[in-house]
């Protein structure tokens, strides 16, 4: 009587372990499909709005490039500026229908778009009439085109439109990313709830049988074993990914000094010749027209703001300062040039330290950063620069009092302070960013001195 009274109780609860694990499979079944489902559909919105903003970059380089090239053509009247201003034109029809494509749907961005088709017309129209005048030897047609604001005008208005058309994606990619959250979260609650019947069914199953009990202490033993391998896999593959992140920053540095070291060959003597042509044709022609010396003289200023810019775009490329005069001085000449651009009262406290040149350029390029972020969104009136040893190490700050913000809802999308970081560290330091809003911003880096790595 016993012996039938366990096997008729054993029978309902294998019955009722069958059940609860059947179950289990159908609710991780609904909510794994269901996720996905969601999971995709949001995946792919996302995806079609980052195509959408790529071409609104590529619209916005390709203005860019045809009126670099229609300006060379003008300034220099060398047809091999036409190459990349002819490629740009081409291209930009292409971006439009893109975007075009991209905003059917949509009615308040369609006529942002539009807007911004009208201006990039009129932009093209205006570079097409100067460069035609140019080859057509109209000499103050082109300039008088080329002196105007409208271009500039123009330029403002798309800029201002393609930002708007890019926040209005950047919403549509924040919810979509909400909605994969949600759906995460949903996920996980459902996941929680079948394990728990899962678990219920397991605990029903060990008590009838000790092999099933054996069989899942091997199977955990596995899962620990493919999990650590797991582990040992997101490691390595975390080091190559720093290691190539390096090996980027380092080819992008290498290809800026290259950069400016052509520029400087190249440029600089194309625009000295030029200087000293206008200097030789202003000392042949004699007495001349008012008109035609002050023609002269708008060349030769002209000349003199196009070296100027060059030296400029030389040292953002690579600071020959750093080189020449050292870490010191670079960083004062940095600071009052940012100062006089920006308006910001720079103050600066550096005290002599011993870095090699490749930390000494990490240091350059964080404070090149912080005061480029700090131009842009801080808004501030004061900032200070400090540069320290202290047991070893060498710490630098770089402080505003502007209207600071919260690191921790920082945008994923920007990447400034996530490039200093990996820069730093890189270098053997650390990063630390102390902001608040209405407080001001911080950025703190600490960085072995040269005789502390050795």
């Amino acid at each position: 009587m016993p012996v039938n009274f366990l096997r008729s109780s054993s029978v309902p609860k294998a019955a009722i372990s069958l059940l609860l694990a059947v179950l289990a499979a159908f609710i991780l079944i609904v909510i794994n499909e269901a996720g996905h489902n969601r999971s995709t559909v949001a995946l792919d919105a996302m995806a079609r709005e980052f195509e959408t903003r790529a071409s609104l970059d590529r619209l916005l380089q390709n203005m860019l490039d045809a009126e670099t090239g229609s300006r060379g053509f003008l300034l220099t009247g060398d047809p091999r500026y036409l190459e990349p201003y002819d490629a740009a034109v081409a291209n930009v029809s292409q971006s439009i229908d893109r975007l075009r494509q991209a905003y059917r749907t949509d009615a308040p961005d369609t006529a942002v778009l539009d807007a911004l088709s009208r201006n990039v017309q009129r932009k093209l129209a205006e570079m097409d009439l100067s460069v035609r005048m140019r080859r057509q030897g109209n000499e103050d047609a082109w300039k008088f085109v080329l002196l105007t604001d409208v271009g500039k005008e123009q330029m403002d208005a798309i800029r201002e439109q393609a930002a708007r058309l890019n926040t209005s994606t950047a919403t549509r990619i924040a919810a979509s990313q909400r909605e994969v959250r949600r759906t995460l979260l949903l996920s996980r609650a459902g996941i929680a709830m079948a394990t728990l019947v899962a678990l219920l069914a397991f605990w029903l199953y060990l008590r009838q049988s000790s092999a099933l009990e054996r069989s899942g202490e091997q199977q955990q033993r596995a899962l620990q074993q493919e999990r650590d391998l797991l582990e040992h896999q997101v490691r390595d593959r975390t080091a190559s990914l720093a290691e190539l992140a390096t090996h980027l920053q380092q080819v992008r540095e290498e290809e800026r000094g290259h950069l400016a070291r052509e520029l400087h060959d190249e440029l600089g003597a194309l625009l000295t010749a030029a200087k000293l042509d206008v200097a030789r044709l202003k000392s042949r022609l004699g007495p001349q027209a008012p008109e035609v010396g002050q023609r002269l003289q708008h060349l030769t200023e002209t000349l003199n703001s196009g070296i100027a810019l060059k030296r400029r775009i030389i040292e953002d490329l690579r600071p020959s300062s750093l080189s020449n005069l050292g870490l010191t001085a670079s960083l004062e000449i940095l600071a009052r040039e940012f100062s006089e651009r920006s308006g910001v009262e720079v103050a600066t406290r550096l005290e002599p330290v011993d870095l090699d040149e490749a930390h000494q350029l990490t240091v350059y390029r964080l404070v090149q950063e912080s005061l480029t972020n700090m131009a842009k969104y801080a808004e501030a009136q004061r900032a200070e620069v400090v540069v320290r040893s202290t047991d070893g190490r060498v710490e630098v700050q770089v402080r505003d009092d502007g209207k600071g913000f919260e690191p921790a809802r920082a945008r994923p999308s920007t990447h400034g302070l996530a490039g200093m970081r990996h820069r730093v560290e890189a270098a053997g330091g650390q990063l630390t960013v102390d902001s608040a809003p209405g407080r001001g911003t911080r950025v703190i880096a600490v960085l072995p001195a040269r005789h502390a790595q050795a």
